[in-house]
């Protein structure tokens, strides 16, 4: 099923952020239908440094390498502002492709960008999107789905994001994402602007406000991202065994994932049998 069938079969499409092999392993055995990695978890997960621009498509495209291996399901990837003019877009396209990649999000923000949630982006003109927008829709290999995401909201306002979104459209993007929307009166207005699919950004600790699927299903948003949450769960759990173990404290045992489970997480047993079966 492409990314634009599931689109238009799940209210929302919901898209939990993987930011490693082992979030994405987790996200399949969840059973959700596809999953989204974002630049933020990725680039913190894998290098311990903030989503400002340090990290290209070189390094980040490794890592979502890394991440596609360890699951088959449909995947979203953050491809930032396309690191370059148009034909470095359209490189990154291709190249994402060549993975096997069913969907890409490019954004407006300038060079070097910045975590939609962090201040001190800023936007391109217009116009340079657009061409850009031009040239990943005019050439895909195959059936991608581009989302076009703005970060006008924050730096010239709502109508501005609004006219962005219309062009981007216009010059061929699948699906829309207006980023960083301040309240739920914002995210009511955005969810009834576009009749195509558009994306809600769920960042816990971000300026848009947290909804459960269903409401913003019901708001029209095709597609829900809570891009940044296994990453933060994750780093909390870690601090707190940390913590206790710096103290002394190993109460914290037992208390995670069991040994046999994580070895079926990983596919333990899969291995185990080519062993037995060619030994």
């Amino acid at each position: 099923m492409t990314f634009h069938d599931l689109c238009k079969t799940e209210k929302p499409l919901i898209l939990p952020g993987a930011f490693d092999a082992i979030s994405a392993r987790l996200i399949k055995c969840a059973g959700f239908k596809a999953y989204f990695t974002g630049g933020f978890p990725t680039i913190g997960a894998r290098w311990g440094l903030p989503d400002i621009g340090l990290m290209q498509y070189g390094e980040i495209s490794s890592a979502i390498t890394d991440i596609m291996a360890a699951s088959d399901l449909p995947v979203m990837v953050d491809g930032d502002n396309g690191y370059g003019d148009v034909k470095n877009i359209v490189h990154v396209l291709h190249g994402y492709e060549r993975l096997g990649v069913s969907a890409i999000m490019f954004e407006d923000q300038v060079a070097p960008k910045r975590c939609g949630h962090i201040a001190g982006k800023d936007v391109v003109p217009a116009a340079e999107m657009i061409a850009k927008i031009k040239a990943v829709s005019s050439e895909k290999k195959k059936e991608t789905f581009i989302l076009a995401r703005t970060d006008a909201r924050d730096v010239h306002g709502l109508d501005e994001a609004f006219r962005r979104a219309d062009a981007y459209l216009a010059a061929g993007a699948d699906g829309i994402f207006v980023e960083s929307p301040h309240d739920v009166k914002e995210l009511e207005l955005i969810g009834r602007k576009f009749d195509v699919p558009q994306m809600a950004n769920m960042l816990e600790g971000g300026k848009t406000p947290i909804l459960t699927p269903k409401e913003l299903a019901d708001m029209g948003f095709e597609i829900a991202i809570y891009g940044i949450s296994l990453l933060m769960h994750s780093v909390k759990t870690m601090q707190g065994v940390l913590e206790k173990l710096a103290k002394g404290d190993t109460s914290f045992a037992g208390k995670g994932v069991g040994f046999e489970e994580y070895k079926d997480i990983v596919g333990f047993n899969d291995w185990a049998a080519v062993e037995n079966k060619f030994r």
